[in-house]
């Protein structure tokens, strides 16, 4: 892959720490993930996937290290405060507004929103930007479905578009400067069958880029499908007893031999098609 285009600096977790009271989930964690690039963080159960993703996306603070993106610290920034600087994240479970149509949900996270009175009404909002977002994810033919209503693949297309409003510039943002964003996916194909994993995978990996080919968009993401893995994300981090254990590519990182003996097996690939970790 070739080197990510533009001046934007992107994550970057310098010896990252987390304890609870006597229990360190985190141990001196270091890694960057740039605008186009996806990045998958794997591991076992207990190994401080969910705590450093936490850490990142501002639902934990850090005991120690620091957390930068585009080279400011956020280690005690809410996560209101991080989406205002360009960071959106996704849920396990998908999380949208059930009650809501599909393209009120994607209003609702667009710049601006969150300044309307109670007598506004969603549907005043210019709906053009709502309606690229949902072209992007597939969503476009559904846009005045009530979300309860979608099946559970479409609804995690619907959050997707939902993180990818509150990255779109606001009204302060310069004429025709479109910043750098860093996506968190919380095990973005969990509960979905294969192929629509293999979809969405995809659909996240274009992500990266914007229509003209610019990297505009950090994607950092945790997983325990390998299918999930292999052919989406560009580096592959194995967390194992709070500490990065390998790096590289999907294939460098399922050749290494503590990650087989101690998290994916030996007998990992050998059956066509088995890519569950």
């Amino acid at each position: 892959m070739s080197e990510p285009q533009g001046t934007d600096q992107g994550l970057e977790v310098r010896g990252l720490v987390k304890h609870f009271g006597g229990v360190q989930a985190v141990r001196d964690v270091s890694f960057s993930a740039q605008p186009g690039e996806c990045v998958a963080l794997i591991g076992p159960n207990g190994a401080g996937k969910s705590t450093t993703f936490a850490c990142i996306a501002g639902q934990h603070a850090p005991s120690g290290g620091q957390l930068l993106w585009q080279g400011e610290v956020l280690n005690h920034l809410p996560p209101a405060q991080r989406l205002q600087r360009g960071i959106a994240r996704t849920f396990q479970v998908a999380q949208t507004f059930e009650a809501l149509t599909v393209l009120q949900n994607v209003q609702l996270l667009l710049p601006g929103a969150c300044a309307l009175s109670p007598l506004q009404r969603l549907d005043r909002q210019p709906q053009e930007s709502a309606r690229a977002l949902l072209s992007r994810v597939g969503l476009r033919e559904q846009a005045a479905v009530d979300a309860r209503s979608l099946p559970y693949g479409a609804k995690k297309r619907l959050e997707l578009a939902m993180a990818l409003a509150g990255l779109e510039p606001g009204p302060w943002a310069w004429q025709g400067h479109r910043p750098a964003g860093l996506l968190l996916l919380d095990e973005p194909a969990a509960g979905l069958a294969p192929s629509e994993r293999a979809a969405l995978m995809q659909l996240v990996r274009s992500l990266t880029r914007d229509t003209a080919g610019h990297a505009r968009l950090a994607v950092l993401y945790t997983e325990h499908n390998m299918d999930a893995v292999f052919g989406v994300a560009d580096r592959v981090l194995v967390l194992m007893q709070g500490r990065i254990a390998a790096s590289g590519s999907a294939e460098a990182v399922v050749a290494n031999e503590l990650v087989r003996t101690h998290y994916l097996g030996r007998s990992f690939g050998q059956t066509p098609g088995a890519h569950h970790a």
